[in-house]
């Protein structure tokens, strides 16, 4: 992916070249871009998922017989079912506490050691909390649904709400990604494998990416926060920052204005590249982070990555000023100093060679027979293998032979149509 440039940044009283400027040029076009009126309000991480390793205790198993109301580590529960597609059968969940906990992975025989315990921890607990009693807490209540625990990596979403921006009207043809799915939201579904966008309607979600990897979600947080009854909440998160760039107007957050959110959100398997391949400046030892309160140090280093793996192009090869803008200005708010500065980082990706590759290969094949078999088409198995979770050992085995997601499923497509016009439907 060719690297794209900045736009110029300069002072908008002298026109003097200034590292913080609001006042943006495009050094080939000249375009002049005035970002004055962009008020930067938060950014912070919106979601966390740490995963444990161990055997779930048989009392735990209990709470599930019959869905209601239980007493758990000191808190009370909400124990129920779950479906499917979260990869775990059960669940406890305390709203008010702002955490659900995910139980039994339904690949994971209930009598082994396994992937069987996900806490899911909400906006308003994690700003309520250090990372450390946050981390504390997780690990306590890993050790009362779990024995033989131990963490086993997390996932987060960084989001920052901004005013004064909003999406430009061909956002999605000028948002530039190594990521293959592309989907604009709001009303009716489309969905077109040649164009790789699902297509919804007004616009008032934009999302780039696969939830198994790294996905970018630009949508409209006042209308969501007003949905889900939480717009209270955030207007005193996003009031709580003056404007630093006005001192005649101190109030940052405008009451009048929509707020439009930017939010990365990284799967556990993509932090665990960073965790492998991540290396300190100083020392040169592998950062090897496997819980949240040991990330936080380096979620900067989450968000550049981010907002250069998506980017926002003016032109080919140039930045829009708004993407300079938050590339070179946003940081995430931690209570701890940044390691940005002190830190290679770098995706480590495992070989698909040997072992692994060879077995990708083998399950793909009788994958594609199976199939056939049952006439299933391409885009119905392509939902599939993403849903399932060993897609990202397929996507990285394909990525090392220079295929994406588009390409894999033309791969399953052709071998569909070979296999049914060789062998027909029996085989």
């Amino acid at each position: 992916m060719k690297k794209a440039k900045d736009q110029v940044r300069l002072d908008r009283e002298t026109a003097l070249g200034n590292p913080r400027g609001r006042l943006f040029i495009d050094p080939i076009s000249t375009r002049m871009t005035d970002l004055s009126g962009v008020r930067l309000l938060r950014c912070g991480v919106d979601t966390v998922r740490q995963l444990y390793r161990g055997m779930i205790r048989p009392e735990v198993v209990g709470f599930f017989e019959e869905p209601g109301l239980v007493d758990f580590a000191g808190f009370r529960w909400h124990a129920g079912r779950v479906g499917r597609d979260s990869g775990y059968q059960y669940k406890l969940q305390n709203a008010d506490l702002g955490l659900v906990l995910l139980v039994k992975n339904f690949n994971s025989k209930l009598d082994s050691i396994g992937p069987h315990l996900k806490i899911e921890v909400s906006p308003h607990t994690i700003d309520s909390m250090t990372h450390t009693e946050l981390q504390r807490l997780m690990d306590d209540l890993a050790g009362q649904v779990l024995v033989h625990w131990e963490r086993n990596q997390c996932a987060v979403h960084l989001a920052l709400d901004v005013q004064g921006w909003e999406p430009p009207a061909d956002l999605s043809t000028r948002m530039h990604c190594k990521a293959r799915l592309q989907r604009d939201i709001s009303g009716i579904s489309e969905i077109s494998w040649a164009a790789k966008a699902s297509v919804y309607g007004r616009g008032e979600t934009f999302m780039f990416g696969s939830a198994n990897g790294i996905q970018l979600s630009i949508y409209n947080k006042s209308v969501q926060a007003k949905a889900t009854d939480k717009l209270d909440y955030w207007e005193s998160i996003w009031s709580r920052i003056n404007n630093p760039f006005d001192e005649t107007d101190p109030a940052n957050y405008q009451k009048d204005q929509s707020v439009w959110r930017i939010e990365l959100r990284f799967h556990h398997s993509v932090v665990q590249q960073f965790a492998e391949g991540s290396a300190s400046m100083d020392t040169g030892a592998y950062i090897g982070t496997d819980c949240y309160a040991d990330l936080v140090p380096h979620l900067d280093g989450l968000w550049s990555y981010g907002v250069s793996l998506f980017r926002l192009l003016a032109r080919p090869g140039v930045y829009e000023a708004f993407w300079t803008l938050i590339r070179q200005d946003v940081h995430v708010e931690v209570p701890v100093p940044s390691l940005l500065d002190q830190t290679a980082y770098k995706r480590y990706y495992k070989s698909s060679r040997g072992f692994s590759g060879k077995n990708v290969d083998l399950f793909m094949g009788n994958f594609i027979s199976l199939l056939a078999r049952e006439r299933v088409g391409a885009k119905k198995a392509m939902a599939r293998l993403q849903e399932w979770e060993c897609w990202p050992v397929i996507r990285d085995h394909y990525a090392a032979k220079g295929k994406d997601e588009r390409a894999i499923y033309e791969h399953v497509r052709d071998l569909l149509e070979e296999r049914t016009i060789r062998w027909g439907r029996a085989v």
